[in-house]
């Protein structure tokens, strides 16, 4: 009877997927000391097999781009980049022949984004915080329960200031690599606001290349390591936030679908974000 009630409840769902139309897609970024960057291209289907044409002619040229920090609006020139593959990256940053309204990122200010591209407009603000939460001192030591005595763990101690809403990116470079975000890069204060704490920094990872999850957070002895601690606004805490629980989430059948949150207005995807940036470099010895 069991059988025969089980047999009952089933029913056959079929469905066509619906290729959705491509979306703008705005990685724009500002740190303090540095001209601002803005990368466009269009997303791909769900569906879409993916390939190296395919990501190379998604970017979205010919746009018109500007930033302003409230006192200067400057419109931004595309560069494009020779990648190591022999395919080409563009991107949008400051008009080197009209520096007259160029700037740099700064601490505690706020900038907007205007982006016009296929007879829309896009729109984003963002700001660099303060220096407010740093680290007081790293140092290494040898990789818990691991026979491989050459993996070391770096850990720091950091104290956050009194007050919710100091929130943090960090990336790791390792020897002359370049710099990679934390496999969980973001972090908030609401459980560690006001105090002073220890905790492990993990290796950066590349999310372009497979990850080897026992392996991946260690360093090795020999290696030159450099922290950069990034103070963030909520709204690029947010998108970093939810992009990393969608990450984790992708293959899984058993996890919740995340939306990841944007400060795109008019429709586009991405983010525009901010970053007081600080950098900390620990030496570990053979």
């Amino acid at each position: 009877m069991l059988l025969v009630a089980l047999a009952a409840c089933e029913k056959a769902i079929t469905f066509t997927p619906r290729n959705a139309e491509p979306v703008v897609v705005i990685e724009a970024t500002i740190e303090n000391g540095e001209a601002p960057t803005v990368i466009l291209s269009r997303s791909l289907n769900y569906f879409s097999k993916l390939s190296p044409d395919s990501l190379a002619n998604s970017f979205i040229r010919n746009a018109e781009v500007y930033v302003s920090n409230g006192v200067k609006t400057h419109r931004l020139k595309e560069y494009a980049f020779p990648a190591n593959n022999g395919y080409t990256i563009y991107y949008y940053s400051t008009d080197s022949a009209n520096l007259a309204t160029a700037f740099e990122g700064e601490f505690s200010k706020s900038y907007s984004l205007q982006v016009k591209t296929g007879g829309r407009e896009y729109t984003a603000t963002t700001t660099i915080p303060a220096l407010t939460k740093k680290i007081d001192s790293l140092w290494w030591l040898p990789a818990p329960n691991n026979p491989d005595s050459s993996k070391v763990i770096v850990m720091s101690r950091t104290t956050d200031p009194p007050g919710f809403g100091n929130y943090i990116r960090y990336y790791t470079q390792s020897n002359a690599e370049v710099f990679y975000p934390g496999l969980n890069s973001v972090f908030d204060d609401q459980i560690v606001d006001g105090k002073t704490y220890d905790i492990q920094i993990e290796h950066g990872v590349d999310r372009n290349q497979s990850i080897d999850l026992e392996e991946y957070a260690f360093f090795y002895r020999g290696d030159i390591v450099t922290v950069k601690l990034c103070n963030i606004d909520k709204a690029t805490f947010d998108f970093w936030r939810t992009m990393e629980y969608n990450y984790s989430s992708i293959g899984n059948p058993f996890s919740s679908p995340v939306k990841v949150l944007s400060n795109i207005k008019g429709g586009g995807l991405g983010y525009f974000g901010g970053y007081a940036a600080q950098y900390y470099t620990l030496v570990i010895p053979q």
